[in-house]
């Protein structure tokens, strides 16, 4: 049976409009550049194939998060997805970071899915809570309380970082007044 595909031009308009979204939300979720590709082209490719007669531009983007959401999700939870390591974890694949943000982005990215999943939508597409409650399945009110504890998880993660860049400083001057060898026998040079 021969199904009725979407037009070429229709899908280009939404990979224009929506492909950098979905391929995003798809990186927040699964950390792994090769996999939010994966998603990507599947996302498209059920937009290709399917047959919702969309609203507006907003539908579709709405739409296609879901989507996004639910594929991710469902490479998660494969056998295949828990027994493999993300390429970027080899140390020939490091890409050099954008500093200006680095530890923040570092820090979301060790939330758990659902707050960071809100985290992002709201901070970076630009939806509010009442946007992201259906997209999510959850109430308005569930997805404040996810914001309100993913700041909270951040500012204590980005402030035990300013504590602990702090520490090695304090602790290398004060082991050197209080015990004559003990860091330099350590380690040579006397640094870390």
């Amino acid at each position: 049976m021969q199904t009725k595909l979407r037009s070429d031009a229709f899908l280009c308009e939404a990979m224009e409009a929506c492909g950098d979204a979905v391929y995003r939300l798809a990186l927040c979720r699964l950390g792994s550049r090769a996999d939010a590709e994966d998603v990507y082209q599947e996302v498209f490719l059920r937009l290709l194939r399917d047959t919702t007669d969309f609203r507006d531009e907003e539908h579709l983007k709405a739409w296609l998060i879901r989507v996004t959401l639910n594929r991710c999700s469902d490479l998660r939870r494969s056998a295949w997805f828990r027994r493999t390591a993300p390429l970027e974890a080899a140390p020939d694949a490091a890409a050099p970071e954008d500093t200006d943000h680095a530890d923040l982005w570092h820090a979301v990215a060790r939330l758990p899915d659902e707050l960071r999943t809100v985290i992002h939508l709201h901070y970076v597409e630009g939806y509010g809570t009442e946007e992201i409650a259906p997209l999510v399945g959850c109430r308005p009110a569930t997805v404040r309380t996810r914001l309100h504890r993913a700041r909270k998880q951040l500012k204590l993660d980005l402030e035990g970082m300013d504590d602990e860049e702090e520490q090695p400083e304090r602790m290398g001057t004060d082991e050197k007044h209080k015990s004559a060898g003990g860091a330099e026998a350590a380690y040579p040079g006397g640094r870390a």
